[in-house]
Parts: structure tokens; C-alpha cells; sequence
């Protein structure tokens, strides 16, 4: 304001100053999530491998438990290449980690279990206000996405192997 009067230029530079019109960010969904973060690399590879991104890309809601590139390098090479190979058991590793459903960290930590979209369930419990799928920590929750939310794990979970039942 100059005089008593707006001058041009007077309204953007509050707008810039204080922040005011600041465009709201867009949430993506858990796939375009995934790949913005930066974290999630070697996830996003294998999904595209397994061909999952549009079913990740779909309407869900769902929650995905994801393992970091940190998570990953910690398996063994030689499984991660044996995954690559196997492209039906590496979508039931990684549909090992998609809960149906957008499951956030109050609702996760009243459950004692979870019933994956590979059809095994997962064990959840707290133990000193952290949050354990199976033996992974969930290191970030509530990453919401447009169909469903992501919570960050520092391991890669994997579907319990099936035991033939012993005969009588």
C-alpha cells in the first residue's frame, strides 16, 4: 500500500511473503507415491516387474506395508534375483504387504493380525509404542495416498512358507 492506496505488486508480494494462495499439494496415488518419495526404488522395480502398478494404481482402497531400498538391500542377492526370475512368487512377496482396505496407524495398532491381498495373514503387535508387521518396524505411518496409505517398514515380510499337513 503506498499512500493509502494498493499499489500493483502489493497483494503478490503478501501472497509470498505470508504464504497465503499456496497451492495445496496434490496426493497421488501409491504407486506415483512411492516413486516421489525417493525411498521406495527398488519396491517400485519389483512392482513394475510383477506387474502390479495398475493394480496399485487402482481404485482400493489399500494399505500398503513398504519395505525401503534399505530394507531390500539387507535380503540376499541371490533371493532378489531368484524373485526376479520367479515372476509368480515375487507378486506374492510383494502382495504380501498390501492390506485391502485403507488401514491407518490408530486402526493398525488395535489389530492383532491382518489378512494380506497373497491371502496369508500378517502378525501386527506394539511393543514400546512401535508397531511390528511380523518382525518388521513400520519406521513411518500414515503416508496417505488418493486409494489408501502407506506406513514404512525396515524389512522385507515374507509369506510363511506352506507345511504339508502330517497324515494319521
Amino acid at each position: 500500500m503506498k499512500n493509502g492506496k494498493w499499489f500493483p505488486g502489493a497483494f503478490a508480494a503478501i501472497v509470498l511473503t505470508v504464504g497465503v494462495v499456496a497451492a495445496p499439494r496434490e496426493k497421488k496415488d501409491i504407486v506415483d507415491t512411492a516413486v516421489a518419495a525417493g525411498q521406495f526404488k527398488t519396491l517400485v522395480k519389483l512392482v513394475q516387474e510383477a506387474g502390479l502398478v495398475d493394480a496399485l494404481r487402482g481404485e482400493g482402497p489399500f494399505t500398503v506395508f513398504a519395505p525401503t531400498d534399505e530394507a531390500f538391500a539387507k535380503l540376499p542377492k541371490a533371493q532378489v534375483d531368484a524373485l526376479l526370475k520367479d515372476k509368480e512368487a515375487l507378486k506374492q512377496v510383494l502382495l504380501y504387504h498390501v492390506v485391502s482396505g485403507k488401514v491407518m496407524s490408530k486402526d493398525v495398532v488395535k489389530l492383532k493380525s491382518a489378512k494380506t491381498l497373497q491371502g496369508k495373514s500378517i502378525n501386527i503387535r506394539v511393543r514400546n509404542n512401535t508397531v511390528y508387521i511380523n518382525d518388521a518396524k513400520v519406521v513411518k505411518a500414515d503416508i496417505e495416498c488418493t486409494n489408501g496409505v502407506i506406513h514404512v517398514i525396515d524389512k522385507v515380510i515374507l509369506p510363511p512358507k506352506d507345511t504339508p499337513r502330517k497324515g494319521y
